[in-house]
């Protein structure tokens, strides 16, 4: 598909509500986006086309990351990276060859060593940083290792440990539930070793060293990756791409993509005035919102609901600047229901000049079960956005 790209000066957003895909809950009348009150994306969907994808394959649990390289067109198996090096890439951390990244949740344990909270609270920022620069002060990495702790947001943060042959096929610690104890990092071939004992250690100095927090008294490691390099969005397929996004990981992803990212933004208004203003210099635009994934995995059917509204509310001035290709899909689905991340195909609106209409009325998981574009692979969704923008000739005579 790479080779069809032909450049021209169409301009395609990409509006990202993270988690969007749902679960109807009893007392509800639908999911939570069939609940919301979305006047704007309903006239989008019934002139445009809409349809459901899968982001990696039917029945499989995405993680944001392999997710979000399936929306630029990546193929999200090959591509699969560690959270850890999206985390680096998203603060902008000065990366070696000889650097193993991992993603750290700060985590409450109680005296049984069993943890109660993954998330600590989700603690704010502020207190995220004072931890990592006592962990930064008491932490002593092994002769021949350097160490290095960062914040990222609210309970998350970023570990980097720098030295020889450190390898990444180590089992992650998270238990990915409460009541049991954290998992210790064990080898997953013997070449990694030496590399889950340099682990173990750092982890029993982090257990001393936050011993008198009251929250965040043990951290939990995930998503362990070496430095990767990709082929960007602007040599496959000729963008001048900019990301707009709150979170560090997902200005990571747009990073290791070749995306210009957007000072850091705090709400959804921010969001919106950045793209108002970066308009006139790019032609692809990745608007991530994350906070209906955060209202998903708390579990809270109406908090999400209110953001996807308030994402409609902001819709017009979106529709204003007259982009030629507007898409409006999540990364995967996190239902309320499940308090999760889910195997769920994701809704997906594309609108367009160009577009054939469907016979969607609104935009929701049921009514895009029956439209045009079917149901794709999320990685299809690139090939289909960039057709509509005039930005692919003809394959063959």
């Amino acid at each position: 598909m790479d080779e069809l790209v032909i450049k021209n000066n169409a301009r395609i957003i990409f509006l990202i509500m993270d988690g969007l895909g749902g679960l109807p809950m009893a007392g509800k009348p639908g999911t939570e986006l069939e609940t919301a009150k979305t006047p704007h994306m309903d006239a989008l969907a019934k002139e445009g086309v809409c349809g459901l994808l899968d982001p990696i394959a039917p029945g499989i649990t995405p993680g944001s990351g392999p997710a979000h390289f399936a929306l630029f067109g990546y193929d999200p198996v090959k591509t699969s990276v560690g959270r850890g090096l999206l985390s680096a890439a998203g603060l902008d951390f000065p990366m070696t060859e000889r650097d193993l990244c991992m993603r750290v949740n700060f985590a409450t344990m109680n005296s049984e060593g069993q943890i109660t909270d993954r998330r600590a609270g989700r603690i704010d920022t502020e207190s995220n940083e004072r931890l990592c620069r006592k962990l930064s002060e008491k932490i002593r990495p092994a002769p021949g290792t350097e160490v290095f702790f960062a914040t990222e947001k609210e309970h998350r943060a970023l570990i980097v440990l720098r030295g020889d042959d450190l390898r990444e096929e180590i089992t992650e610690t998270d238990p990915q539930q409460t009541g049991l104890p954290p998992v210790a990092p064990r080898a997953l071939i013997p070449e990694a070793s030496a590399t889950a004992d340099l682990l173990k250690g750092l982890l029993e100095q982090a257990k001393v060293a936050l011993s008198d927090e009251p929250k965040a008294n043990m951290i939990l490691l995930r998503g362990y990756a070496r430095y990767h390099r990709f082929q960007s969005l602007s040599d496959r397929f000729g963008l001048n791409p900019l990301a707009i996004a709150s979170y560090p990981m997902y200005r990571g992803i747009a990073r290791l993509l070749g995306m210009k990212v957007y000072a850091p933004t705090s709400t959804l208004e921010e969001e919106i005035a950045a793209l108002e203003t970066a308009w006139p210099d790019h032609d692809f635009f990745f608007v991530h919102v994350k906070p209906t994934d955060s209202r998903g995995e708390d579990g809270n059917f109406d908090e999400k609901v209110k953001v996807i509204e308030a994402v409609d509310s902001l819709l017009p001035r979106i529709t204003r600047l007259q982009p030629d290709v507007l898409v409006i899909t999540g990364d995967h689905s996190t239902p309320a229901a499940m308090a999760s991340h889910s195997w769920h195909p994701v809704p997906v609106l594309l609108s367009a000049k160009t577009c054939r209409p469907d016979r969607v009325e609104n935009f929701g998981e049921g009514d895009c079960l029956s439209g045009g574009l079917g149901r794709m692979p999320m990685s299809s969704l690139m090939n289909v956005a960039l057709a509509h923008a005039g930005r692919l000739t003809k394959f063959g005579a």
